[in-house]
């Protein structure tokens, strides 16, 4: 039984999590969809569906357009039958509802529901690297003993700390099992020690720095009944209590925040990636990669999570569970940590070529803002005609495909459009800031660092609207951004590769 027809392939302009947008991508012609006949193909039976906040059906129900990365799938009758039982609270029983659930859930449609009675915290156990931080080891031991149910035991591996009795006190004091190590080794290798040293079916990884919340497990476990998922991660936030410019900032603006919204995981994801400050991961998954690569330093999770999706495994972000995680003390720790951060963007990209690029946009779009900066009042006419060339196209396509064209679609291109701008103005000051500052020499030059400096965070502050003023906030984001840029170009300088700072054009197959 054909379920639904897939009215586009991927969209490939790579939105990242803060900025997607409702664009319909549709390609030239519908296919129908492959016929899947694997158990991983099939939602676990049991399992309901959430839509996606951002998906859009159309009058009759029958099309969706959203998803990540962005796409339109045409439904057929009976299908859009199943999904109006989904949406209704159904658990996906049958075979076609199965199949139907976890195509939406591929795609980013849709999200899984997992039903209640999935594994137990008794098959858990927590893994905290620690180097240094007795006084945040203990208040995380605590909030796992104050916040049940919470994984049975938990390993602490100390890693060549200056002061190895401090943290191996809190460490008996919370009740925790110990392993120290003379020397460090970095995270990656003192996470493999401790998953390695233990036998438990699931590993709760958990930063020193991390604090748990009430009910934060079993939201969490309950994923695993879906036996494609290697991992699962909860929102990583900073105190809401803050009360310092420091606080407030790095509560809107924290590079661990993944956002309000729940997602799949993965390049060109709304969620690109996890961090593993707070990390749920399947045993069987550690053990087909051979846990975190030690190599790295920094990054580690990233690359892990990346070659989890890459080896057919699924890895989730659950933002209905937060942790809270301790603000840096001070700017220029804060400045120091984006800086280590930016320098893992070199490694990354050599071990993932492709994935690891600073910006990700369409031709059609790069083309518009260039002839912005560099033609003004002329640029801005050239960049009017490609923003309707490119919604010709798209009517075009929607026509082809069988579909009514949607109202609206100019000026969803036109959002679109100025979402690529805003990643644009992200990455010149995140990557490219030292081109940005000697084209400063020009007059189109300083136009052009005036939006990416001060436009473009002033934009970002009035969407948010945080406690924090718009100067300040555009200080701030400056100095952060600037401290990552001088990691990505310190990185890049060490491996002699400048695969962290070059772009990527992608084309969709609507784009002529």
């Amino acid at each position: 039984m054909r379920l639904c027809e897939d009215g586009s392939a991927a969209c490939r302009d790579g939105l990242s999590f803060h900025c997607l947008l409702l664009l319909l991508l549709a390609t030239r012609r519908l296919r129908p969809w492959p016929v899947l006949s694997s158990p991983q193909d099939l939602l676990p039976e049991g399992f309901g569906v959430r839509l996606d906040p951002e998906a859009r059906r159309s009058g009759d129900g029958r099309t969706l357009r959203g998803g990540s990365p962005l796409r339109l799938l045409r439904l057929s009758e009976h299908a859009a039958n199943l999904l109006a039982a989904l949406e209704a609270g159904a658990p996906a029983a049958s075979r076609p509802a199965r199949q139907l659930a976890r195509r939406l859930c591929e795609v980013g449609l849709a999200h899984p529901a997992p039903p209640p009675g999935g594994p137990s915290a008794s098959e858990a156990t927590c893994v905290v690297p620690v180097r240094d931080d007795p006084e945040g080891l203990a208040a995380l031991l605590a909030s796992l003993a104050s916040n049940p149910p919470s994984p049975t035991g938990a390993t602490v591996v100390e890693d060549g700390s200056r002061h190895p009795a401090a943290v191996a006190s809190a460490a008996r004091r919370g009740g925790a099992r110990l392993i120290q190590r003379a020397a460090a080794r970095g995270p990656a290798a003192a996470r493999n020690a401790g998953w390695q040293a233990t036998d438990a079916p699931i590993l709760v990884f958990l930063d020193a720095d991390v604090e748990v919340t009430p009910s934060w497990l079993a939201p969490l476990l309950a994923h695993f009944a879906d036996p494609s998922l290697a991992a699962v991660a909860p929102r990583v936030r900073a105190p809401a209590s803050a009360t310092d410019l420091l606080g407030r900032f790095e509560r809107e603006a924290s590079p661990l925040d993944m956002g309000a919204l729940p997602s799949l995981v993965g390049p060109r994801r709304r969620v690109p990636y996890v961090p593993s400050a707070a990390l749920l991961v399947r045993r069987a998954a550690l053990a087909e990669l051979g846990g975190f690569d030690e190599r790295l330093r920094l990054g580690e999770d990233v690359d892990f999570v990346w070659r989890a999706v890459a080896a057919g495994w699924t890895v989730r972000y659950e933002p209905s569970v937060e942790v809270i995680h301790r603000n840096r003390p001070s700017w220029p720790r804060l400045a120091s940590q984006r800086y280590r951060y930016g320098t893992s963007a070199a490694p990354l990209a050599a071990r993932h070529p492709g994935d690891a690029v600073p910006l990700e946009i369409a031709p059609w779009s790069l083309a518009a803002w260039l002839a912005v900066a560099l033609a003004g009042r002329r640029g801005a006419s050239t960049a009017a005609v490609l923003a309707a060339r490119r919604a010709g196209k798209l009517r075009q396509s929607l026509a082809v495909s069988g579909t009514s064209p949607l109202a609206g679609t100019a000026q969803l291109v036109m959002r679109h459009h100025l979402a690529s701008g805003g990643r644009l103005a992200a990455a010149l000051r995140r990557t490219w800031l030292p081109l940005l500052l000697a084209a400063t020499r020009w007059h189109r030059g300083r136009r052009l660092a005036v939006a990416a400096l001060i436009l473009e965070p002033l934009t970002a502050w009035a969407a948010r609207r945080p406690s924090v003023g718009p100067l300040r906030w555009i200080v701030a984001t400056l100095l952060a951004d600037a401290a990552y840029c001088a990691g990505v170009w310190r990185g890049a300088g060490a491996a002699r590769s400048a695969a962290a700072l070059r772009p990527r054009l992608s084309r969709t197959p609507s784009e002529g």
